[in-house]
């Protein structure tokens, strides 16, 4: 199997297990919609118009019908420039993990083989970094780090967290391992240290 696609832009998709089948296609920072939640969530939509801001975003939405209101709304959400966007072709059948096929019939990100996911990616114009290409500019922040800063693992780690999400107009319900995620994908080194050490 070839090693992940290292990928300048974050990647959004429906959901987990759209999530987990990418996770070894590309090496890159990847977000879900929870489907149609992202039409109710006004935090989660500024998060992702803001990775957009920073570093582009790459949708990849399931091919039926679903697939594509979300990444219509995703369209009129963003600046167009921001946005760049992953098809997966039309597979009839069914994901292991289902008792039955989809309404349509179609398998959607999951189902699909991680050739097929890295030639959609590729497709769609992903910026992949190469050895000679320099880093994405990303943090480095460890879950050690984390707790070190009292995010995670300690009794107030919820109240320190949900304090520096505000501060950072990061969506409120972000788990410890999603903060870190989203910090090391804003921020460089550099603006960590002058966020987090005060």
């Amino acid at each position: 199997m070839s090693a992940p696609l290292r990928i300048q832009e974050a990647i959004v998709v429906e959901g987990r297990y759209d999530k987990s089948a990418l996770a070894g296609v590309a090496d890159t920072l990847i977000l879900e919609t929870a489907g149609f939640g992202v039409f109710k969530d006004g935090e989660r939509l500024a998060f992702l118009r803001r990775l957009a801001a920073k570093r582009g975003l790459i949708v990849l939405t399931d091919s039926d019908g679903a697939g594509f209101v979300i990444r219509n709304y995703l369209k009129g959400a963003i600046p167009r420039e921001q946005v760049k966007h992953a098809y997966i072709p039309d597979v009839y059948g069914k994901e292991r993990r289902k008792r039955a096929p989809g309404r349509e019939g179609k398998l959607g990100v999951e189902g699909m083989s991680p050739q097929v996911l890295r030639q959609a990616l590729l497709r769609a114009g992903a910026t992949v970094l190469d050895g000679d290409a320099p880093d994405r500019p990303q943090g480095d922040l460890t879950p050690a780090d984390l707790f070190a800063l009292g995010l995670s693992g300690t009794p107030d780690a919820a109240v320190r967290r949900a304090e520096l999400l505000k501060r950072l107009d990061l969506p409120e319900h972000m788990s410890a391992k999603a903060l870190l995620a989203a910090l090391n994908a804003l921020y460089t080194p550099s603006e960590l240290d002058d966020l987090l050490f005060l």
